[in-house]
């Protein structure tokens, strides 16, 4: 299946992560049976996020990626598109400064943070490369990119427990804990037709980014890519 076949309008990505808001942090630690945690953990040692510093956490939904660089001391803004899950958010944690925004066309002015991550929502925005590119547009020169995403298990009998695992288990376990399963299904769909490792690495360096790498988490079935803001001249 390819993104063509996939393909949503940004409203209706919106509706789909609406829909699923209420349990979204609760259903993604029984599909991931837990990992998710040791991933979230990874990407905050990738941001490295200081006191002092501004952080933009896109595809922040209800905020659970964003608290660890507040609490770090960093001036958070988690930025989403779906309400549903921005209203979760600020109920959670009314200290932040929730931002409802599409990746495509963030409203920030140039320039004005020193990281912007973005977890598991790359794959959710039609045109990545633009949305990277809006990434590079808010960063100050020098200034890091964390993207954490699904990825291509490296090793083949592990990829193909892996799809299994995608395709046939996680729709029905999503049956039994989210309240909208059809999203999950959606998204098994979206993360087997998503770029491998190497691929995604040369859409981010297509947008302009520097010093592109990426390191696999448990076996490949993640990929942590990281990269930096050309200094201008």
């Amino acid at each position: 299946m390819s993104r063509a076949d996939l393909h949503k309008q940004p409203h209706e990505v919106a509706a789909m992560f609406d829909g699923v808001a209420g349990r979204y942090d609760l259903t993604n630690d029984v599909l991931s049976l837990g990992q998710d945690r040791l991933w979230r953990r990874a990407v905050v040692r990738a941001v490295d996020a200081r006191p002092g510093e501004t952080v933009l956490d896109l595809a922040a939904g209800t905020g659970t990626s964003s608290e660890p660089f507040a609490d770090a001391g960093a001036r958070t803004v988690p930025c989403d598109f779906s309400l549903g899950m921005l209203q979760v958010g600020r109920r959670r944690r009314p200290d932040l400064s929730f931002v409802a925004g599409d990746a495509t066309r963030l409203p920030f002015a140039d320039g004005v943070f020193d990281a912007v991550t973005i977890s598991f929502g790359l794959r959710n925005v039609v045109e990545p490369q633009r949305a990277l590119a809006e990434m590079l547009r808010v960063t100050r020169p020098g200034g890091r990119l964390v993207v954490c995403e699904f990825s291509h298990p490296t090793w083949a009998p592990w990829r193909t427990v892996y799809t299994e695992y995608l395709m046939r288990a996680l729709p029905s376990v999503a049956r039994r804990v989210s309240s909208n399963p059809e999203a999950y299904v959606y998204l098994a769909e979206s993360i087997r037709a998503w770029p491998d490792q190497r691929a995604l690495a040369d859409v981010v360096r297509g947008a302009g980014w520097e010093q592109v790498a990426y390191r696999n988490l448990t076996g490949g079935i993640v990929a942590l890519h990281r990269a930096v803001r050309p200094v201008e001249a």
